[in-house]
């Protein structure tokens, strides 16, 4: 049986969320095409229907990855900057389960240079977007804004980072790490 095109588009973008959340847990190289396919509700074989290798299918999730985020910064600073910086380094998105693509995948696009493409213009979509949120909120112009967002993103992303790899190890520390940054 032939599927419509709006059942193979929703099946094809259900691959992506599940490629997009495991390549964010595990990594790209930890996670096969079957394990995708099979966490996604589909057969290894129709794989190839939708993406012509396992990198193609890497760039397409980060790009996927990233729209996402960008729309959540959108809707985080709607509410001002501090309240997505808030939510940013709080504990809840700290412990979720894949959380932001900057964070979580920029070892992946350090290895694999197929998706370093897709992991810069969603890094520039986010910078942008943060940026139009600090001119919205009045604390910069719109000359300053850019290399403002890239400081503070740089300060999320690094901070996050940092929260997540200690948290187990060293929750004080960890929780430290968040409090000092959401303070700065």
């Amino acid at each position: 049986m032939k599927l419509s095109k709006e059942q193979a588009a929703r099946n094809h973008e259900q691959i992506l969320e599940v490629a997009s959340r495991l390549f964010r847990q595990r990594g790209i190289d930890a996670v096969s095409v079957a394990e995708v396919m099979d966490a996604a509700g589909f057969t290894h074989g129709g794989f190839y229907n939708h993406f012509a290798d396992k990198g193609a299918l890497a760039v397409e999730a980060v790009l996927a990855t990233f729209e996402r985020s960008v729309d959540a910064i959108e809707r985080a600073t709607a509410d001002g900057v501090d309240a997505y910086v808030k939510s940013y380094l709080s504990p809840a998105h700290r412990d979720g389960d894949s959380g932001c693509p900057a964070a979580s995948l920029a070892p992946e696009a350090a290895r694999h240079p197929e998706v370093q493409g897709a992991y810069a213009d969603g890094l520039e979509a986010m910078i942008e977007t943060f940026a139009e949120a600090l001119v919205r909120s009045g604390q910069v112009t719109a000359r300053e804004a850019r290399a403002l967002a890239m400081r503070k993103m740089s300060e999320l992303v690094g901070a996050l980072t940092l929260a997540r790899a200690v948290r187990t190890a060293e929750p004080k520390l960890s929780n430290e790490i968040l409090r000092a940054s959401r303070e700065s």
